[in-house]
């Protein structure tokens, strides 16, 4: 019998993606999955949108990390459980080539691809910044061995931005995460044409998680990032300064530099001049908002 996997989808006000994110788990080539949304005070019609897929519908807060841990502890019922954003897409086979890893290797997590959708310029430096931090200590697991997820006591419900490179560091303890690598099968998916209008062509990617910011804002954007730092002192002063981890993921060297550069990565630099130009843009925004957290 194959394991149950249980998706737990985390929601505010997000009437317009439900009906993308769950025709998407519906297409998935994998069964049995359970879908488990969690809502934070929605005020439109998410939660009504959602129950015509599920019965799994519940409300929790204050923030994303107390619903995850909802989801993901008190109410999954799967062996694997992953979380999502409800404007997230996934590719049709990603589930089952995410078990089939789990249940033929030594991984306690996964890393999963995440393809930035959206045809506007700040969207494809979004993307383009995006596909240097697969499985890199930016990155942070989705997909996990529910009995893992749970003995390490889930996400720390006192971070709101770091608590995803905070869960990667106390799994990590338990055994190894992993990105996954393979192929995909579009041929027949109804999300192909979605993902296609929305600048990416998805025959050129493997298994992976599309993030719909065909909207994106780069106020919004930089606003969110600086209301995450506001959690980075609790996590530094957590793990520690000297961490390793914390060294690359908040120090100027490799955040800024190594990440882009490791594995001959700089040679996409070369081949989207505007992209990297805006990138640094980016990087250099976040980063005012990263020293000026405590203002």
């Amino acid at each position: 019998m194959k394991p149950l996997v249980s998706l737990v989808i985390t929601t505010k006000n997000e009437e317009k993606n439900v009906d993308n994110c769950m025709k998407s788990i519906e297409a998935q080539s994998y069964k049995p999955i359970e879908a488990i949304f969690v809502d934070n005070g929605s005020t439109d019609k998410t939660k009504e949108l959602a129950k015509k897929y599920t019965k799994n519908v519940f409300d929790k807060g204050p923030e994303r990390s107390a619903q995850r841990n909802f989801g993901m502890i008190d109410k999954a019922k799967g062996k694997y459980v992953m979380f999502i954003d409800c404007d997230m897409i996934l590719s049709p086979h990603l589930v089952e080539k995410c078990v089939d890893l789990m249940e033929n290797g030594d991984a306690v997590a996964l890393h999963i691809p995440e393809i930035v959708l959206g045809g506007s310029f700040w969207s494809g430096v979004r993307r383009f910044e995006r596909s240097f931090y697969n499985g890199t200590v930016v990155d942070g697991a989705r997909f996990f061995r529910k009995d893992k997820f749970v003995k390490v006591g889930g996400f720390d419900e006192s971070m709101s931005g770091p608590e995803d490179w905070d869960i990667d560091k106390k799994i990590k303890k338990l055994g190894p995460i992993k990105l996954i690598k393979a192929p995909e099968n579009i041929k027949n998916w109804k999300m192909k044409k979605f993902v296609s209008e929305r600048g990416v062509d998805p025959t050129k990617f493997g298994v992976t998680v599309y993030h719909n910011e065909s909207e994106f804002n780069v106020g919004k954007y930089l606003n969110k990032k600086g209301y995450y730092a506001t959690s980075f002192d609790t996590y530094i002063e957590k793990w520690g300064r000297d961490d390793p981890d914390i060294k690359k993921q908040l120090g100027l060297g490799y955040r800024y530099i190594g990440v882009f550069v490791e594995k001959g990565k700089w040679l996409k630099f070369l081949a989207h001049p505007f992209l990297t130009c805006g990138m640094i843009y980016l990087r250099f925004m976040v980063g005012i908002k990263f020293v000026f957290r405590k203002k």
